[in-house]
C-alpha cells in the first residue's frame, strides 16, 4: 500500500466526477454506521473518511488493517455501471494488497 496507490484513487473518483469539492458536515461525519451509509455516499465516505485514515497510517508508518472488504460494497453501489468499473478494480486491488501479509508498504513515493 503506498501514497501512491491513493493518489492513483483520488484521480479515478476525479475522472468520474466523483469527487467532492466540499466537505461533509461534522455530524455526517460522526456517523457509526459501516460506510458512513446513513450520512455520506460511498464516493464521500472513500474521499473524507477511507483515504485521509489510509493516509494517515501510511505516513506515521501505522499498522494497516488486513481484514478490509471495501470492493464489494463499490460493486453493489455502482453496479450495472461500466464506467464505474475501473474505480471498482482499483478497490479490488486495495483489498488484496491489505489481506496480503507479505505486502510492502512504500511511505515515500
Amino acid at each position: 500500500m503506498s501514497l501512491t496507490f491513493l493518489a492513483e484513487l483520488e484521480l479515478q473518483l476525479k475522472a468520474s466526477s466523483l469527487w467532492s469539492t466540499s466537505q461533509p458536515s461534522a455530524s455526517a461525519m460522526a456517523s457509526t454506521a459501516p460506510f458512513a451509509c446513513d450520512t455520506l455516499s460511498f464516493e464521500q465516505w472513500l474521499q473524507f473518511i477511507l483515504m485521509p485514515k489510509m493516509r494517515q497510517l501510511i505516513i506515521t508508518h501505522s499498522p494497516l488493517p488486513t481484514e478490509m472488504a471495501i470492493a464489494p460494497m463499490a460493486e453493489q453501489v455502482w453496479q450495472n455501471q461500466p464506467d464505474k468499473h475501473l474505480i471498482i478494480n482499483l478497490l479490488v486491488k486495495f483489498d488484496h494488497l491489505l489481506a496480503n501479509p507479505h505486502r510492502t508498504v512504500q511511505h515515500h513515493e
